[in-house]
């Protein structure tokens, strides 16, 4: 008994180990003296903010022995590497021009420094579990250098750390370079460079519990509180005069159309194409396991959305966190794999009584398999390029061992559950054995005319938080905050649905039945705009190199790819509702 209880206790204590541990205000006291932990993380360039590699990669001055920091789940996958450093800053202790060490760089050293000025590239640091950047070197123009002869490159050798502190915490730090404490590397020739740095601490009066507010101070600046005051204006306006036509317009045809039937006029019923579908809407759709699969993954990606965002309300998850996002999106898609196998077969088994398996088992593949080749893609153009977001061979292993051992057994415990609670469909009419013939359609009425118009919409109504978003993604700056991505995503699922409604209400006036297919593309159609506004996005930025190419490509693809199966689905969802309430009034009357 006892060995099978730690059989069932494995599986989710080897998932606890993946959380982040968060710290709490204990952990941040400090007394004059004691040593504040300071870890240097990765350098990379600053058009390209995804691609970088160990901060020793550079040869900076190393310590005898490398002691790389226990990081969670999040924080590899992030590509952070924390490492010990021969920098001591002691609380409340001050420091004047201490050597760090005197490096002896030769030609290959200042070649690899001199190639790291040219591309910009910056170093991070973590002080107290803050997050701290800094520049390697400079560059000056000839117009600038003295003797005309340039561009001229120099290292720094020099930075100034300004800590602030509040009693006896630690609440900011900023890493200073000194611009005229440098030393040219223009030329190969061997040098021996010393490395210093200064130490002050200031007092503030800025509470604990409001150090990490600067890193999301971007959002609040009265520039981006229009654009942002905008863009909620420019969506509200545009849900609601689309909902309100919708609704206006749809009411009354519906009515007309009930009155029409029920009258029982020849010459009037004529009109009324819709009604004679009753025998064939709530046909049993083609390819019923993959659409069941859309179905599970859709929902596990929505509720995915809906705890992120509950988590970021809470403050677990905030800027700079390290780790706590992608930690917080593996064990979430982990656990919720149970609401993909319970989705998936339980609207499977509405029609078909046996092979629900087959929705499950592509329910689980649906999403993870394109993105995990992506990713494998994407690890190795990392690992050729020495990149920290490689993933290491023992993550690898964790994350299989955590699929296998949670998902896959939550999978299929959903799945059972689904299929064992199961309820006969009930459609208002019954279905008739051979499928009426879809009449000849104007080419705007066809999948990609409505995919168009259905995607349109929702994607103008969000594309300045869009902006925002990317801004936030592959950028340094925080430009956007949970509270406003929420009411943005709220948006996007009304008008989702209530184009969903609209357009397959136009589809069956014209006598064509087969919209359980239409329905999940014109709602995952937003998703296609989003990926084509992620291309301009990129060719408008300073992005370049194979390597940020690829990784900009293959999240935006995972992304955009996770929003065409969520929006398809509630697109379904409310097309169903929608054609189920019409044909439950027609059978009333």
């Amino acid at each position: 008994m006892g060995r099978m209880i730690s059989q069932l206790v494995l599986p989710f204590h080897l998932l606890l180990m993946l959380g982040v541990s968060l710290a709490s205000l204990n952990d941040h006291r400090y007394n004059i003296g004691d040593e504040v932990p300071l870890f240097v993380n990765k350098v990379g360039p600053l058009n390209n903010p995804s691609e970088t590699y160990q901060y020793y990669d550079l040869p900076f001055c190393q310590p005898g022995e490398l002691l790389p920091e226990k990081e969670s789940l999040g924080e590899v996958l992030n590509g952070d590497r924390l490492t010990n450093t021969l920098y001591q800053l002691k609380f409340g202790v001050e420091k004047d021009g201490v050597v760090l060490c005197h490096k002896k760089l030769d030609q290959n050293d200042v070649s690899k420094f001199r190639a790291a000025i040219i591309k910009d590239y910056y170093y991070q640091m973590y002080f107290d579990d803050l997050p701290f950047w800094g520049f390697v070197g400079k560059i000056e123009d000839e117009l600038w250098t003295l003797d005309g002869k340039g561009p001229k490159y120099f290292l720094f050798k020099h930075v100034q750390f300004d800590v602030l502190y509040n009693g006896n915490q630690v609440i900011q730090i900023h890493a200073l370079s000194d611009p005229s404490n440098v030393v040219d590397i223009t030329e190969d020739i061997d040098l021996t460079v010393t490395f210093t740095y200064t130490v002050r601490w200031n007092e503030t009066s800025i509470p604990f519990e409001n150090r990490m507010a600067r890193y999301s101070r971007d959002s609040g600046k009265p520039v981006n509180r229009q654009i942002h005051w905008f863009s909620i204006i420019n969506s509200i306006v545009i849900s609601v005069l689309l909902m309100t036509f919708f609704a206006v317009s749809m009411m009354q045809h519906l009515k007309n159309d009930l009155r029409k039937w029920s009258s029982g006029d020849e010459e009037e019923d004529k009109e009324v194409g819709w009604k004679y579908l009753h025998g064939d809407v709530f046909r049993c759709p083609p390819n019923m396991p993959l659409l069941c699969a859309v179905i599970g993954a859709g929902t596990q990606l929505l509720t995915l959305f809906c705890c992120l965002f509950i988590l970021a309300f809470l403050g677990v998850l905030y800027p700079y966190n390290r780790g706590a996002l992608l930690t917080s999106l593996v064990i979430i898609y982990t656990l919720t794999s149970a609401v993909a196998g319970y989705s998936s077969a339980s609207f499977y088994s509405q029609f078909i009584e046996t092979g629900w398996e087959r929705s499950v088992t592509f329910s689980a593949v649906l999403f993870l398999g394109p993105f995990l080749v992506l990713q494998f893609f994407l690890n190795s153009v990392a690992v050729s390029f020495g990149a920290t977001l490689a993933i290491p061979f023992g993550t690898i292993l964790v994350i299989i061992l955590v699929y296998t051992l949670i998902a896959i057994p939550l999978l299929a415990l959903g799945g059972i559950i689904g299929y064992r609670r199961r309820s006969e469909f009930q459609a208002p009419s019954a279905t008739k054995k051979c499928a009426r013939e879809i009449p000849s359609l104007a080419w705007y009425r066809k999948t990609p005319g409505q995919m168009f118009l259905a995607g349109l919409l929702p994607f103008s109504a969000i594309v300045v938080e869009l902006h925002q978003l990317y801004f936030t993604l592959w950028g340094y700056k925080i430009s956007t905050l949970p509270g406003i991505l929420f009411f943005m995503f709220i948006i996007l699922i009304l008008l989702t649905m209530t184009l969903s409604i609209g357009l397959t209400y136009i589809q069956l006036t014209v006598e064509d039945h087969e919209w359980w297919w239409r329905s999940i593309f014109r709602g995952g159609s937003t998703a296609v705009f989003m990926f084509v506004y992620s291309i301009y996005f990129y060719c408008k930025s300073n992005m370049s190199g194979v390597l940020q190419t690829t990784i900009f490509f293959v999240y935006n693809t995972c992304i955009c790819y996770a929003f065409f199966l969520m929006l398809g689905t509630i697109s379904l969802r409310a097309s169903l509702m929608f054609t189920r309430h019409i044909y439950h009034a027609v059978k009333s009357e």
